[in-house]
């Protein structure tokens, strides 16, 4: 049988993101204090080992330490509209279950006089698995389009599809700053961070005659093996890389204003493929050996904090993504309009010395277009809510815990040549999230 083209397969899997808030490859929440209140910019906490390193020298003197667990869950499903398919109204939903059942972010932070060291652990890059029990429409189109083609007397209630999509991806992060306190109001921070990449992509297509056609053609004394395609992959992908940090931050009585620079991290990641049924043809890109990029993109952090009692503080928060210049498999970050803009605003109430509430907001706006969104990656733009609380056990130990979900635009496209296969469709993408979470500080 002539050879079919399903797109690659799954070779569009890379930069499958997950549940977590940030941008296209990056994450932001690291600790739960982002889940509550969303824009922590301004922080003098321990969680400002991330988010504002050049603060900890207004912060605590002596040792912070926090550990974070967050379980995010998320749903993309994908709205298929296709000629071939036999589903009412030839549209056929692909469900796609998206999850991270432990998300670990560990802080330690010591500050001296004029001086302040951090260091910070997380996954600061997608984080999850992802599934999708009935593949994807990227290659069962195609698939279904060069059966037809290939042999016209094959009508897709003829055959049946059993297909299936996975993949993992975590960017692991270990992240160190130094900062040094600038006169009475200012202070600056450089450090680096060290990305881990670790991933996998599973899958397989088949295509099977049903036996009553068998059976059929058989009665006729046409011998057909039931086999009409057969793809298999099994691939894994590590690698590593490394990025400066900058920061710089003003303080003078209840106004904070700091900014933080993260340079782009390069990521070129080589296969380690087990199972490639067509290395040299549809399945080049897992072909063992190969590298594919996955940039962690700079990021540009503008915050400014405003203290207006001695129990009510708030935030707004800018953060720029330069998605543009970090290289994605196949250069697919040429099809972005520009980067990703963030707006976050958040505010923190000490209801008494025990108990703090929280509550925030984050805007998320990327540069989409068409060519960029593909089946297995695919963003929407969003608007994200978190609220919480922290409680002050004692002197030393707070506990934070909060919750944040984020309500997504559809994203629809319509393709007159739907995966080549010359045949008009219409995809709408769809996503839901939540992310809850739980968190102790410990001072001493």
């Amino acid at each position: 049988m002539k050879r079919l083209k399903v797109c690659g397969m799954i070779a569009m899997m890379a930069c499958c993101s997950e549940a977590m808030a940030g941008g296209l490859m990056s994450n932001t929440n690291y600790h739960i204090a982002f889940d509550r209140m969303m824009a922590r910019g301004a922080s003098f906490e321990v969680d400002a080992a991330y988010s504002n390193p050049a603060g900890l020298v207004w912060g605590h003197e002596g040792w912070q330490l926090s550990f974070n667990w967050q379980i995010p869950t998320q749903n993309r499903d994908i709205e298929s509209t296709f000629p071939l398919y036999t589903e009412e109204n030839q549209t056929k939903t692909f469900h796609g279950k998206a999850s991270a059942p432990f998300v670990p972010g560990l802080f330690a932070t010591y500050h001296k006089d004029n001086w302040a060291i951090s260091a910070m652990l997380g996954i600061v890059g997608s984080g999850g698995y992802v599934r999708y029990n009935e593949g994807l429409p990227m290659f069962i189109a195609p698939l279904m389009a060069g059966i037809a083609k290939s042999s016209g007397s094959i009508t897709p209630e003829m055959y049946d599809i059993d297909a299936q999509v996975k993949g993992k991806q975590y960017i692991y992060g270990a992240q160190v700053s130094f900062a040094h306190k600038i006169g009475d109001y200012f202070s600056a921070s450089v450090g680096f961070r060290v990305s881990y990449y670790q991933g996998y992509y599973r899958g397989h297509v088949k295509a099977t005659l049903k036996d009553a056609i068998i059976k059929g053609l058989a009665s006729q004394g046409i011998n057909r093996t039931a086999e009409l395609i057969n793809y298999q992959l099994d691939c894994d992908q590590s690698g590593w890389g490394v990025n400066p940090i900058l920061g710089a931050n003003y303080h003078n009585g209840p106004l904070t204003l700091t900014a933080k620079y993260e340079f782009r991290t390069k990521l070129n990641i080589p296969n380690s493929t087990s199972v490639n049924s067509d290395p040299d043809g549809l399945l080049s890109a897992f072909k063992d050996g190969n590298k594919t990029r996955y940039d962690i993109p700079a990021l540009l952090s503008i915050a400014a904090g405003y203290e207006f009692t001695p129990k009510l503080r708030a935030t707004l928060e800018y953060h720029w993504f330069d998605d543009k210049h970090a290289k994605m498999s196949n250069n697919r970050q040429e099809a972005l309009k520009r980067g990703t803009n963030e707006f976050l605003a958040g505010v923190e109430y000490d209801i008494n010395k025990t108990w703090t509430v929280s509550v925030g907001g984050q805007r998320t706006d990327y540069g989409l277009s068409d060519d960029y969104q593909t089946n297995t990656s695919f963003a929407c733009d969003s608007y994200s809510i978190g609220a919480g609380v922290a409680v002050n056990v004692n002197e030393h130990v707070r506990i934070n815990a909060g919750y944040f979900t984020t309500l997504y635009s559809d994203y629809e496209k319509q393709v007159d040549n739907y995966y080549d296969t010359k045949l008009s469709g219409t995809e709408t993408l769809k996503r839901t999230n939540g992310v809850i979470g739980f968190g102790i500080d410990y001072k001493f």
